[in-house]
């Protein structure tokens, strides 16, 4: 068992499906000669050479682009977005090609591909730098998404993604790359589409399901651990994958609590919140004894002043107050 940080982690998956497969190539901006934006390539351009570790133009829709054409050839590529708000400008590569080719051809092409790279908000970027695009990618079918926020998860993950025959996009934030935790020495892989809970129900005080992905883990877990004293026990789950989702892992925890906060990083309207929201009453309404309770972004675009950019974030102490509100404990 070794502790690595999540870009360290990030980059053990790469290099280990890249030395298990021929196929398997790095593509974006800085991947090669500066060892990567934040570090996650570091050393593969030395190991692999540059016609599997390529340094790209600032031309996301091109690079996309072409990572589309190789999968449809046989390669599999790993595409690296410096920030997934550059992806805005392949949009079309991903929407039209990436996910319908598969369809559109009569599944005479597969698209065996992984779009990764930081999203949502890091630490005053504004607002153009700190778009979280759950809602945009898990908003059509083609496509797989992932959220990952700790090491273990990125690594067994993205191992799975590189494997996978569909376009896969995976979510990583910028300023979680230096989080640690302990990977296993020997080789493992994580479903996509299997949730995990990151804090069990201790059996003491009143339950609540806390829902969460990628950047709010450290928020809904901070939070958890303010409500215990209070008589609050919290579930946290990790969603881990948003499209597909983990139905029967979120069901079940409400099944036994019977209170639902989603605690996450991203716009309330019209978002994977809203969504996740929306299964929990159709499937476990019976089961509910308060409404459904999101805490995420407000509802504006992404301020840069910091103190301005702390009101807009979830906080754990936003969380808690959630918590109190559907266990009618509000103080």
């Amino acid at each position: 068992m070794a502790t690595l940080q999540i870009r360290e982690a990030l980059r053990a998956a790469i290099d280990e499906e890249m030395a298990r497969d021929e196929r398997v190539f790095v593509m974006g901006e800085e991947v090669g000669h500066y060892d990567g934006a934040y570090k996650v390539t570091e050393g593969l351009l030395k190991k692999y050479g540059e016609r599997r570790v390529v340094d790209t133009p600032i031309a996301e829709a091109g690079f996309a682009g072409i990572g589309i054409g190789a999968a449809m050839c046989g390669l599999r590529p790993i595409i690296e977005f410096m920030t997934f708000n550059f992806s805005a400008v392949a949009f079309d590569q991903i929407l039209n090609n990436a996910a319908k080719l598969h369809q559109l051809t009569a599944g005479q092409f597969t698209l065996p591909m992984v779009f990764r790279g930081p999203n949502g908000a890091a630490h005053m970027l504004s607002s153009t730098h700190s778009q979280a695009f759950e809602s945009f990618y898990c908003g059509f079918p083609g496509v797989k998404v992932v959220s990952v926020a700790t090491p273990y998860d990125a690594k067994g993950l993205l191992k799975t993604a590189i494997r996978d025959d569909n376009p896969i996009i995976f979510f990583e934030s910028e300023i979680m790359y230096a989080n640690r935790g302990e990977v296993p020495d020997e080789e493992y892989l994580i479903p996509i589409g299997k949730a995990d809970i990151k804090r069990p129900l201790t059996g003491t005080g009143i339950g609540v399901t806390v829902i969460t992905w990628g950047q709010g883990l450290s928020v809904a877990l901070a939070a958890a651990e303010l409500a215990a004293p209070e008589g609050l026990d919290c579930e946290v789950i990790d969603l881990r994958s948003l499209r597909p989702l983990d139905d029967e892992a979120v069901l079940a925890s409400v099944r036994k609590t019977n209170r639902v906060v989603l605690v996450y990083h991203g716009w309330p309207y019209g978002g994977t919140g809203a969504e996740v929201s929306d299964r929990i009453q159709r499937l476990a309404f019976d089961h509910l004894d308060a409404p459904v309770l999101r805490v995420c972004y407000e509802d504006v675009n992404m301020p840069y002043a910091e103190n301005l950019e702390q009101l807009v974030l979830p906080s754990p102490a936003k969380a808690l107050e959630a918590f109190r509100e559907v266990a009618y404990r509000k103080v």
